[in-house]
């Protein structure tokens, strides 16, 4: 099994969604990302992180609100924001790290 680390070490840029199930703004982004990952087809990873069940993950990334999105590549955080995001707005910052 591939850890987080392993993960976000890809060459190809990660877009990690740390969320919690009982977040309403959280679910509200689960099909937006849907729409990136069919945009986007196999130039971007996307994992979800659940904070409740990864809290070391979280709290090493200081997450203190949620949905916070973050995108790495070659194990480096290159970006990140909290709260929902449009598709199309989502797209051109995934686009910018490809």
């Amino acid at each position: 099994m591939e850890t987080f680390k392993d993960i976000i070490s890809s060459p190809v840029p990660v877009l990690v969604d740390f969320y919690a199930d009982w977040c309403n703004p959280c679910k509200a982004m689960s099909s937006i990302l849907l729409r990136v990952k069919e945009e986007e087809g196999t130039s971007v990873r996307i994992i979800k992180i659940d904070v409740d069940k990864n809290r070391d993950i979280a709290l090493r990334y200081s997450i203190q609100t949620i949905p916070t999105l973050m995108i790495f590549k070659e194990g480096k955080q290159l970006w990140r924001q909290s709260g929902v995001m449009d598709t199309s707005e989502l797209i051109k910052v995934v686009d910018m790290f490809k």
